[in-house]
């Protein structure tokens, strides 16, 4: 296993891993708003690569002979005029996705996915590294918190 960053020949396997996550968020929400539309799979990965090229950002995929099993992806946060008056616009780097296939979770293909997008974040001297998780998501949350994440903030929500 390897891990290199984004070429395009793996475009139709990353396509297919965020398919695969969405469809687990699906399965795991338990409100049932959470839907896999028509042309998900190629918008999502278009609008991903519009923020990773717009926000300074990267992909990072870990390889093993010619197929993805995981990746992450990162880009960088635009400072808005509330961040201007109300923080210190440290730059601060986003973890957009991070995903490891079924079959190779728990080999450390994740922890070595996040250590390389740290790694960039802090080379291009992000101060912070923010990363949202879908709150049903219980794995993947404590998966941040070995690795020393925080929870910094939280947002409530209430179906009506």
């Amino acid at each position: 296993m390897k891990i290199i960053e984004y070429d395009s020949i793996y475009d139709e396997q990353i396509k297919e891993l965020l398919v695969d996550l969405q469809n687990y968020l699906i399965d795991i929400d338990d409100w049932h708003t959470q839907i896999l539309s028509n042309n998900y799979r190629e918008n999502y990965f278009k609008m991903d690569l519009e923020l990773i090229n717009k926000q300074d950002g990267k992909i990072f995929l870990a390889i093993e002979d010619t197929k993805i099993i995981g990746l992450v992806l990162g880009a960088v946060n635009p400072n808005d005029e509330i961040d201007k008056l109300t923080n210190d616009c440290a730059k601060i780097g986003n973890v957009l996705e991070l995903i490891v296939k079924n079959s190779s979770r728990g080999h450390g293909i994740g922890k070595l996915l996040l250590n390389e997008i740290e790694t960039y974040f802090k080379n291009i001297n992000c101060k912070r590294i923010n990363i949202e998780v879908f709150g049903p998501n219980k794995s993947a949350l404590n998966f941040y918190l070995k690795n020393d994440y925080t929870i910094r903030d939280y947002i409530v929500s209430k179906k009506i």
